[in-house]
């Protein structure tokens, strides 16, 4: 087979167009964006799903255009192969010094406040055209995103992670139990026993993976906790624990060890049994193209990687 009979038989232009059609929902939307004129737009499509010799849309007017399943396989592609176009043009130009265009990234909800606005404020200082998109949600969740292409990267903890996933270490931190400042164990000295909490009331952090951790690190100590509340929000948790509604078992750790209302909570980093750190990282699928913004984050987050397990996060 000849070289030329290896040459895609697409064009950018196609591309564009059915990516204005996705995330527009509509031929006469998706012409608009691009400036063409709706059969221009829809021959352009029309001719992108014969060179591929597949179908990527329905259309119905009534309802606008709808993707095929095929159709939203090849999205996420389509926008990669478009924004790697754009930074080989960019480049060529003598523009490779610019760094621009979007990163979308999702974080699990407890290190948004505590890990990501230093991060992303360093960043964003030393590449102002970069355009961010945060998306928050549990772990389960952004693994679903990721690997539907929704998301660029995600900053997760090294936990139950998909096997599919290359991740670059941001940080490590040591899991905490939290106490009241009331709390019989509260004043102890050494290692705080797990165990001895085992007839205690727990509140616990019920957004995977940390729920699945604080219970296995329980199981670890040998017994099972008293789980009087659950709560997806990190702030609850520890705000529960200074009324002193329960303990609990986290992994991220503010720079104050107070709550939104003012109450200390008692940090005991020194366990027995000793839970093993857990890593912060940066993770993308592996069979994902990463742009040129995404490629440079993650050199980014790499350079900033720090050994700290115990301190409070910065």
């Amino acid at each position: 087979m000849s070289r030329a009979e290896n040459l895609p038989t697409y064009t950018m232009r196609q591309l564009a167009a059915f990516v204005a059609v996705a995330e527009t929902g509509t031929i006469g939307g998706a012409a608009e964006r691009m400036h063409l004129s709706q059969s221009a737009l829809a021959s352009a499509l029309t001719d992108l799903e014969k060179a591929l010799k597949v179908q990527l849309t329905v259309r119905r007017r009534a309802r606008g255009v709808q993707l095929t399943p095929t159709g939203e396989a090849v999205l996420a592609r389509a926008k990669v192969l478009l924004q790697q176009a754009s930074e080989l043009q960019a480049d060529a130009a003598g523009e490779g010094g610019v760094v621009a265009g979007p990163l979308v990234i999702g974080c699990y909800p407890s290190l948004s406040p505590t890990v990501l606005p230093a991060l992303l404020r360093s960043f964003t200082q030393r590449y102002p055209k970069v355009r961010v998109e945060l998306r928050e949600d549990t772990q389960n969740r952004l693994r679903k995103q990721l690997d539907d292409g929704e998301l660029d990267l995600a900053i997760v903890y090294d936990l139950e992670l998909s096997p599919e996933w290359r991740t670059t270490r941001l940080a490590t931190r040591k899991p905490t139990v939290l106490l009241d400042a009331g709390h019989r164990l509260a004043s102890c000295r050494g290692r705080l026993r797990l165990a001895e909490l085992a007839e205690d009331p727990m509140v616990l952090l019920d957004a995977p993976p940390s729920s699945e951790h604080a219970l296995d690190v329980c199981r670890q100590a040998g017994f099972a906790p008293r789980v009087a509340y659950r709560t997806e929000n990190f702030e609850t948790a520890r705000a529960f624990v200074g009324r002193g509604l329960g303990w609990t078992l986290l992994v991220q750790r503010p720079r104050h060890d107070v709550t939104y209302e003012g109450l200390e909570v008692v940090v005991k980093t020194e366990l027995d049994p000793q839970p093993d750190p857990v890593d912060v990282v940066v993770a993308w699928h592996s069979a994902s193209m990463l742009s040129k913004v995404s490629r440079l984050f993650v050199q980014f987050v790499a350079a900033r990687a720090d050994t700290s397990q115990d301190s409070p996060a910065n």
